[in-house]
């Protein structure tokens, strides 16, 4: 570690080998909370490059426990966090939506680290068990649609560093991880970005792969769809800058999408979308990210037709059983 320190400081970058043998390294306990602190506060002093990226990912990917759900052929909605804009869970709501409308979902998901609610608190405050037994989660996605994936059970490696990120309290790279290190290596993935360079390097990695993919990055800075300005959509076939418009929607303001600054406040909302009782600006923005998932299975389903298929799944209830029944299971 003194070496690769010492290349960073330098303000060197790492190539793909060390990136990848560093990170796995960590995930074998290898190195102390110091040397691993030092290590991520290094990369927020500059942008990160695709091979380090790429060599983080390799990592975590060969060191996680693999599930296997490909005949289920599940999509995820996971963003990388870290855009300071306090909403409420709207991609993890977004993922009952998608699985409500008959598409099978894999959700990736966390603690909060630089946000006050992330997908596993709001999960676990409503009653939700994590688990890695892949015949449970198979029976989860069977039955409810959907299943969730708590990173820290599939991926040694967070051991070691999520007491650190908390105390640390900031993004670090390891939230540029979490949309491409799902365990069950979705074929069909949403992913919202905190930056431009992150969705460019992004759609550099994921064109190298056979996913079918849609970077979402608000312009006025948040990793989803807000409904509050325009958003850039990166596709494997396309880049282009949509508006709430474009989606049959109309413009929201932020204090519209705000309530997740604690874990009870963003399960009430999380409760109340699933019920039809929110707020309409709460219900479009689920409704816009679930679009975006409902869309990438259904390709031949414009924007706006992918809308009302999601508004339907809350509507007629299918979204709340979905979630329902995974907690039955």
């Amino acid at each position: 570690m003194k070496e690769i320190l010492i290349q960073l400081f330098e303000h060197q970058s790492l190539n793909h080998t060390q990136a990848k043998r560093v990170l796995t390294e960590i995930g074998k306990g290898q190195y102390n909370t110091s040397q691993i602190a030092v290590f991520l506060a290094a990369f927020q002093m500059r942008n990160i490059t695709v091979d380090e990226l790429k060599g983080f990912r390799d990592a975590l990917q060969e060191l996680c426990l693999p599930v296997d759900l490909s005949d289920f052929d599940p999509i995820d909605l996971c963003g990388t966090g870290g855009d300071r804009k306090n909403t409420f869970n709207i991609s993890t709501l977004a993922s009952f939506v998608t699985a409500g409308a008959g598409i099978p979902v894999a959700k990736h998901g966390n603690y909060g680290v630089s946000s006050g609610s992330g997908s596993s608190n709001v999960m676990e405050n409503l009653g939700y068990k994590f688990t890695n037994d892949v015949q449970i989660l198979r029976k989860q996605i069977e039955h409810s649609g959907i299943c969730f994936l708590h990173a820290p059970l599939f991926h040694p490696a967070m051991k070691f560093v999520a007491p650190i990120r908390k105390e640390l309290g900031i993004k670090t790279f390891f939230n540029m991880l979490g949309p491409m290190v799902n365990p069950a290596k979705p074929t069909k993935q949403i992913v919202g970005v905190f930056s431009l360079e992150i969705a460019r390097i992004y759609n550099y990695l994921y064109q190298k792969s056979d996913v079918d993919y849609y970077i979402i990055y608000a312009m006025d800075g948040y990793d989803e769809i807000s409904l509050t300005g325009d958003f850039k959509l990166i596709s494997s076939r396309k880049e282009e800058i949509l508006s709430p418009g474009h989606l049959g929607l109309p413009k929201l303001n932020a204090k519209d999408i705000e309530g997740g600054s604690t874990v009870k406040e963003a399960s009430k909302i999380f409760v109340n979308v699933l019920n039809n009782k929110a707020t309409m600006a709460q219900k479009q923005v689920v409704a816009a990210n679930a679009a975006m998932a409902i869309k990438c299975a259904r390709p031949e389903l414009s924007f706006e037709e992918s809308v009302s298929v999601a508004i339907e799944s809350i509507d007629s209830g299918r979204a709340l059983k979905s979630f329902t029944k995974l907690l039955e299971v």
